[in-house]
């Protein structure tokens, strides 16, 4: 019997399925694992639900119960029942990113979980039973440095000899705003640059949308600063290798994979002190941090960056080491290994 699942109950391709991914292609290579739910890109083909249960029934082979490792709301739900109701032989663990307090019915369901691996101390200070602090990590084999980033560009088709990108939901708390606002800045002092908005907006985010087309069209910047909309999980690779810079300036973010997988890439970033982006810059090695909603600091920073030739090779070296040294899906695989070992020779 298996003695692993892992849940992934959004049929999208999210933050979330990201770093569930870039953990079970590790962990596949050492567990007999079963992914429940909707694909993962380079994962195991997924089983339903039901046939997760029908094979959680009885134990795997020298463990008295199976791990079920659950990462949002639906996917708790699914394994407390399993557990509590089913009274199937298993423990559940659960990843917690958030950076401030849950509502009242996920702290309900968190507090059900056997053990919790948060991906940040400040993560941790908002839940309990916490087994380990383990930052996620990326996948340092799928994302790696181009070794012509010119012609990886050129390659993508958006005009222009170098790229700029924001990736993830449109809308004002992933500061798509703060972005459009400093590249309207910086794009008239970098003629032969583009900027991406890579993602889509919600029907409720529609009008904002709008409005950051319309500040586009008034800037005159329509054909320079681009919106693609989202791109495959597995585009994402060439994409970044691309890029020359990631700028992500959310006002909230759990955690933010995206510096991390530009970092693997070998491309610097400009971010601001939400999420984990603060320990990715190594103290500016790697990126530059400004505050929230700053704009003009965030076109100066990146101005910084690209117009001088050796600081942004510096950073880009240094980018590709942090990654690997600090921030690889590998260590992030053994941070959680620990935590299953530790259940499996320990009452929770």
């Amino acid at each position: 019997m298996p003695e692993l699942f892992v849940t992934n109950f959004n049929k999208n391709f999210t933050g979330v399925s990201a770093t569930a991914a870039n953990v079970i292609r590790q962990q596949a290579k050492h567990h007999d694992l079963r992914l429940v739910g909707y694909p993962l890109p380079g994962c195991p083909d997924p089983i339903t639900l039901k046939q997760a249960r029908l094979l959680s029934k009885q134990p795997p082979t020298g463990r008295d119960f199976a791990i079920w490792h659950v990462r949002r709301n639906p996917e708790m739900r699914a394994a407390i029942w399993s557990r509590d109701v089913l009274r199937l032989p298993i423990r559940i663990v659960f990843t917690s990113a958030a950076q401030r307090l849950h509502s009242s019915y996920p702290r309900w369901l968190i507090r059900q979980m056997d053990a919790i691996v948060a991906t940040t101390d400040i993560a941790a200070r908002y839940v309990s039973k916490v087994r380990a602090v383990v930052p996620h990590g990326v996948d340092t084999d799928l994302f790696t440095p181009s070794q012509d980033r010119a012609a990886a560009w050129t390659a993508l088709g958006y005009g222009g000899n170098l790229g700029l990108a924001t990736i993830g939901r449109i809308r004002p708390e992933k500061g798509t705003d703060v972005f459009v606002d400093a590249m309207i800045q910086l794009l008239p002092k970098l003629p032969d640059a583009r900027a991406l908005v890579i993602g889509r907006a919600g029907r409720e985010h529609q009008k904002f949308l709008a409005d950051l087309k319309t500040r586009i069209a008034s800037a005159g910047l329509t054909d320079r600063i681009l919106f693609p909309g989202e791109i495959a999980a597995t585009e994402l690779p060439n994409l970044m290798r691309g890029l020359s810079l990631v700028m992500q300036l959310p006002r909230y973010e759990g955690y933010g994979m995206v510096p991390l997988e530009g970092m693997a890439s070998g491309v610097p970033f400009v971010g601001t002190p939400a999420g984990y982006y603060d320990e990715f810059s190594a103290q500016g090695k790697t990126g530059t941090i400004v505050p929230l909603g700053a704009a003009d600091q965030a076109a100066a920073a990146a101005l910084a960056i690209l117009t001088v030739p050796t600081r942004h090779a510096s950073m880009s070296n240094a980018a590709r080491e942090t990654a690997l040294d600090s921030f690889s899906a590998l260590s992030e695989a053994v941070g959680i290994e620990n935590v299953y070992r530790d259940l499996w020779t320990k009452e929770p």
